[in-house]
């Protein structure tokens, strides 16, 4: 299992070097309770309401024997590129590969602090669901009493899987399916078509057909 996080579309990205022990994901659903004379209670089933999702782990200050790779880059560095993230005004992309998350998330709020003396840091990210929408056409409609309104439909904007993806460092065959296809599990039809035996054997730069 392996916590990827990336910003504006894969330019920055980050690994977790050390596993999280655990994470919580909620995903609400927004529901309405209304009381109906001679009915009582009744619940009205509304949309699914934004997922949100606790991450707790550490940064560590030197290399640990269950560190998941070399060369990770500082803690403070991290925490740098985490506020930055968090101050652009734009979401970040959380992929836990294994499981069904690949959301687009803003950054509610980050924690973090120094607690042994080895100079390793704490953090806890506080996530929160990011829809993307756009407008996508404008009509007008005409009330009553003769005035002209603009009416903006808007849609949840979707993209199309691409034909092509360039290898880039770090990168997994199954997080690569579920990045772009959605369903990691998708990693053996492209495993296939790219005549890929052994899929843990990737190239930087390396071209796959999608």
């Amino acid at each position: 299992m392996d916590y990827y996080l990336s910003f504006n579309n894969n330019e920055e990205r980050l690994r977790l070097p050390v596993i999280p022990s655990s994470f919580e994901v909620s995903i609400p659903h927004q529901n309405t309770t209304v009381n109906i004379t001679n009915l009582g209670e009744i619940n009205l089933i509304g949309k699914t309401g934004l997922a949100t999702m606790t991450i707790e782990s550490f940064f560590p200050n030197q290399q640990y024997s269950f560190c998941l790779y070399n060369d990770f880059p500082q803690p403070y560095d991290c925490i740098k590129m985490l506020l930055k993230w968090k101050d652009s005004g734009k979401p970040i992309r959380v992929i836990v590969t294994e499981t069904p998350i690949n959301y687009a998330m803003a950054i509610e709020s980050i924690t973090y602090s120094e607690i042994d003396g080895t100079g390793d840091v704490y953090f806890i990210l506080e996530l929160k669901e990011y829809k993307f929408i756009k407008a996508s056409n404008v009509t007008t409609t005409t009330t009553a009493n003769g005035t002209t309104l603009k009416v903006s439909e808007t849609k949840r904007e979707t993209k199309p899987i691409p034909s092509e993806y360039v290898v880039k460092k770090g990168d997994t065959l199954w997080g690569i399916a579920k990045k772009v296809t959605g369903e990691g599990s998708n990693y053996k039809v492209i495993a296939k078509k790219n005549n890929i035996k052994n899929p843990d054997l990737l190239k930087v730069g390396q071209r796959l057909v999608i």
